[in-house]
């Protein structure tokens, strides 16, 4: 044997070690996409607390995470259109400290980065023309959300008309999708799939009157493959059913478990009992 052809060999050895250990690295940096991505292949639907950290106190969080432990929660998002109060650090860490679910920032804002989360879904909102929340707030974030290190979700962010005014509507000054028009959600929804968008967040606002119609998520599932999460107005353990059936991947509910935590298990137990979407 050789010792060009020995070399060669070690060679080779060593470049697929090196591959080995980056692809690894990425599975392990790219852990809750990965998570999205492994659930909506197998058929599982999950579901989201949404906590604002505005309305929870120390005290607050220790009791919901506790009840997200016991109802078998799958992530925790963390975040709101108007976050005033500045405990967003303390938030998180007192969350990670309580429980081992994954929190999953939710900002409604350039200045709500945390380090201490396990990812940050870096929303841009297709369904409207401003171009500060398409592209602009990114720009001014950037540098902080790559120091981070946290693990950024690149997330096509959708909000369709919940029947009332939403903050989300107000402070983006962006007209809602029309919750009638299902052609222009699916094509804003394929729009930001083929733009590269890794999730699509379909988004009725907080406190909406009206959730989003089982027929819109349907029609956007059956032309986007990127998993689909789902929030706004959801307030019982039928509508979360109805949704997953649709074609949701991953439901959201904030405001209703505010005003009553045990509806938490509830809500859990209707979205994990769902195993494969129904298509229009």
């Amino acid at each position: 044997m050789s010792c060009i052809f020995i070399y060669q060999c070690r060679l080779l050895i060593k470049k697929l070690y090196i591959c080995d250990n980056r692809n690894n690295a990425l599975l392990m940096y790219n852990k809750i996409y990965n998570s999205f991505i492994e659930r909506k292949a197998k058929k599982e639907k999950a579901f989201a607390v949404l906590v604002d950290p505005d309305k929870v106190t120390p005290a607050g969080i220790i009791e919901l995470a506790a009840k997200c432990t016991a109802a078998k929660v799958d992530y925790i998002f963390l975040g709101g259109s108007l976050v005033i109060t500045d405990h967003l650090d303390e938030c998180v860490q007192q969350l990670k400290a309580s429980c081992d679910i994954p929190v999953v920032l939710f900002p409604g804002s350039p200045s709500q980065v945390s380090r201490y989360a396990d990812a940050l879904l870096y929303l841009s909102m297709i369904s409207g023309r401003n171009p500060e929340l398409l592209i602009g707030q990114h720009v001014v974030s950037a540098a902080a959300v790559k120091k981070s290190g946290l693990e950024v979700i690149s997330t096509g962010y959708m909000v369709i008309d919940g029947g009332a005014p939403t903050t989300v509507s107000y402070i983006s000054n962006a007209t809602p999708i029309p919750s009638d028009k299902a052609d222009i959600a699916m094509c804003t929804a394929m729009a930001g799939e083929m733009l590269g968008m890794k999730v699509i967040y379909m988004d009725a606002g907080s406190g909406a009157r009206i959730p989003i119609s089982e027929s819109m998520i349907s029609r956007v599932s059956s032309q986007v493959s990127a998993p689909i999460i789902v929030g706004g107005g959801i307030r019982d353990a039928e509508k979360a059913y109805l949704n997953c059936k649709a074609g949701a991947d991953i439901i959201v509910v904030g405001n209703a478990i505010e005003n009553d935590l045990s509806l938490i298990k509830e809500l859990a137990d209707a979205v994990h009992s769902v195993t494969a979407p129904v298509k229009a």
